[in-house]
């Protein structure tokens, strides 16, 4: 479950990254090239770590420890 969070939220996270780096950007030469660049490389992981937590959160499960029953 937590894995379909992090593709989701890397997708999510990537497309929204493209197109506000594409709107915001004062770049004019390679606009194009810095959002594909950015929400591959930055905006995408980051959303897909922000997700895996979300994911870990909401799977409700408990971390087994020393003295936990199996």
């Amino acid at each position: 479950m937590v894995l379909l969070y992090a593709v989701s939220g890397y997708v999510c996270f990537a497309v929204m990254g493209y197109f506000l780096v594409s709107v915001l950007s004062s770049n004019v030469h390679d606009r194009s090239v810095e959002a594909a660049m950015t929400s591959a490389f930055v905006v995408g992981p980051l959303g897909s770590l922000i997700a895996i937590v979300v994911g870990v959160i909401r799977s409700g499960r408990k971390a087994l420890g020393p003295g936990a029953a199996s």
